[in-house]
């Protein structure tokens, strides 16, 4: 290695980006999302991290299964629509996401048990996370959100998943209006597995994960390949193609400039960022 900025896949238990921390706790590994300048805004390398822990972790015998979190309030916002400085940035974003970087497929399909441990707001790609991972135990203060058709993103992942989930009126609701639903509506609703007091997140966390490691793998992989069947594909050729259209470069520039987009009704528009 020449320089320390030359390209390398990650080594040892290096996700290839300081934004993501692991560690070795017993028989676990776990990821945490640590970008509390950036809120946790997620960069392309940020997610390929992701993915790549997954593998990481069903690569090392001695982990059993694998536990996402995130620091401080926030769990994750998704994708980081703020870091740079020109409509240029989001293209390169969006090109970015379109390649396999993403780790929502493989979290899907890990063979060992992952848990999210959503400590605080979650939404857009946070949100695929939690509920991609085989169960999301979250926090009674965690928030969610899916706010993608304000940034012009026609995110065909969630209109599939979601309405699987929670059922297409609910999937509306929350797509249509970009509201935040709370910790109590979301397990109420189905999107996750259960709520927990604040302060005992890491241990039920820890707990549930605990369990789902001692169920028999390939049984649990029969199971998985099932819930799969069930939920079915999604238009990844629609979603690929909104990220390069006109909406999508508006939708940046609008929350780069903290605004509404223009296609909202002058009086519909609000105060800064939808």
């Amino acid at each position: 290695m020449t320089s320390g900025h030359t390209p390398r896949p990650p080594e040892g238990d290096w996700l290839g980006t300081p934004y993501l921390r692991f560690e070795r706790q017993g028989p676990f590994g776990v990821v945490t999302l640590d970008r509390p300048a950036a809120r946790n805004a997620m960069t392309p390398a940020m997610y390929f991290g992701i993915r790549y822990a997954v593998t990481h972790v069903e690569a090392d015998p001695d982990l059993a299964g694998l536990l996402i979190t995130g620091t401080g309030d926030v769990f994750a916002p998704g994708g980081d629509l703020g870091g740079g400085d020109g409509i240029d940035d989001w293209m390169s974003f969006g090109a970015a996401l379109s390649m396999d970087v993403t780790p929502f497929e493989t979290l899907r399909q890990s063979v060992k048990p992952v848990v999210s441990a959503v400590n605080g707001l979650c939404q857009g790609g946070g949100l695929q996370i939690a509920i991609c991972s085989d169960m999301a135990v979250v926090s009674d203060r965690a928030t969610f959100r899916v706010p993608e058709l304000y940034r012009g993103i026609a995110d065909t992942y969630y209109s599939q998943m979601l309405a699987r989930l929670i059922g297409p009126v609910r999937t509306r609701d929350l797509m249509f209006t970009g509201r935040t639903l709370s910790a109590a509506e979301a397990v109420d609703w189905g999107m996750v597995a259960r709520v927990v007091p604040h302060d005992e997140l890491a241990n039920a966390a820890r707990e549930v994960l605990g369990q789902c490691c001692r169920t028999a793998p390939r049984a649990r992989g029969v199971v998985k390949s099932s819930l799969d069947n069930y939920l079915g594909l999604y238009d990844r050729i629609g979603m690929k193609a909104s990220y390069s259209g006109a909406e999508a470069a508006e939708g940046f520039r609008a929350f780069k400039e903290r605004r509404s987009p223009e296609w909202v009704h002058p009086q519909l528009r609000a105060e800064g960022r939808l």
